[in-house]
């Protein structure tokens, strides 16, 4: 019996040295310094820097400016002064507009350049007029521009005495070639009247002497 109990307490304290025990408790964190945190930064800063090295530089196509005053002055657009004939004052004013819509000009770059054109009496003008207008007016549009230029250099009242040439035109004494040269001047005052074909024809003819009209 009492070996018994001695082989208990035996096998009692060998289970007691074979069981297992709790883990250590984790070593305290340690602070990072300012010295790990500035070494840190760095470390970053060089890995991007080895990135960006191997990426291939990307180089924005360069900006094309359209020189629009060039584009204009590449047609060689007519300089105008003066004229004794109204519809050449006209005849200039188309044939600026077409090389400003052709360099794609805006509406003030439109009177600005279009203006760079006149010279002598015509600059004087613009002159004159720009003068005239209030200190806070707005830009001068071309729509401005092209109404106050038919205006000064236009006049209805010079429209309708080329008119009154053109009805009384005869040929006269004249070649038959200078008369049509003289009537195709003067049908651009009336051009409702000689708008169709054969208008034109009948009103040339009335105008030449007997013996060319059969």
């Amino acid at each position: 019996m009492a070996d018994e109990e001695r082989r208990g307490r035996g096998r009692g304290r060998g289970h007691g040295r074979g069981a297992p025990m709790d883990p250590p408790p984790p070593p305290p964190i340690q602070p990072v310094t300012v010295e790990q945190h500035m070494l840190m930064q760095a470390q970053l800063m060089q890995t991007m820097m080895d990135r960006l090295d191997q990426e291939p530089t990307v180089v924005p196509p360069p900006v094309q400016v359209h020189d629009k005053k060039g584009e204009f002055m590449k047609g060689r657009p007519p300089v105008f002064t003066h004229a004794s004939d109204p519809l050449e004052a006209d005849d200039w004013l188309s044939a600026v507009e077409k090389q400003l819509n052709i360099a794609q000009c805006n509406e003030i770059e439109k009177v600005l350049y279009a203006s760079g054109q006149l010279q002598g009496a015509a600059q004087e003008w613009w002159e004159s007029y720009q003068y005239g207008r209030p200190n806070n007016a707005p830009p001068v549009t071309w729509r401005e521009f092209t109404e106050s230029f038919r205006s000064y250099h236009i006049p209805e009242g010079l429209i309708e005495l080329k008119q009154e040439e053109f009805h009384a035109l005869k040929q006269g004494s004249t070649t038959a070639t200078e008369y049509r040269d003289k009537f195709a001047q003067l049908s651009r005052y009336a051009l409702g009247e000689v708008a169709k074909d054969s208008d034109k024809q009948h009103r040339f003819l009335k105008g030449l002497y007997d013996g060319l009209q059969l």
